[in-house]
């Protein structure tokens, strides 16, 4: 029986930014997995802006955070950034207990993340 992979990743460079539509669990176990297709992208060329949409995520764990501070950090280090767009409420409120929603810049949409 296979299993179904509990994160998808799909990823696309847009001009100067890259765009990561995940989808499933951001957690212990498809963390190394995210961090290995980020580091992919931001490796070879470090783009303006990374576009996180996480919109079809329903769970992140504390892992899961650090992978995407990881790449924050990465992207700050290099003149770039990160913007999350479209939270879940459970996954917004990952980010606020953490405070993390002051570090990063969220927005509903991609198209107000460009614009962020």
């Amino acid at each position: 029986m296979n299993e179904q992979p509990r994160l998808e990743i799909e990823a696309d460079r847009d001009g100067d930014d890259v765009i990561v539509r995940l989808k499933g669990e951001v957690d212990l176990r498809s963390s190394p997995d995210l961090r290995r297709r980020l580091t992919e992208l931001v490796e070879p060329q470090a783009p303006k802006l990374v576009i996180m949409d996480l919109s079809g995520v329903d769970y992140v764990d504390s892992s899961g955070v650090g992978t995407i501070v990881e790449l924050k950090r990465r992207a700050l280090r290099t003149g770039g950034d990160v913007v999350l767009v479209g939270l879940q409420p459970r996954v917004r409120s990952v980010f606020e207990i953490t405070r993390l929603d002051k570090f990063f810049k969220i927005a509903k949409s991609i198209d107000e993340a460009r614009q962020a």
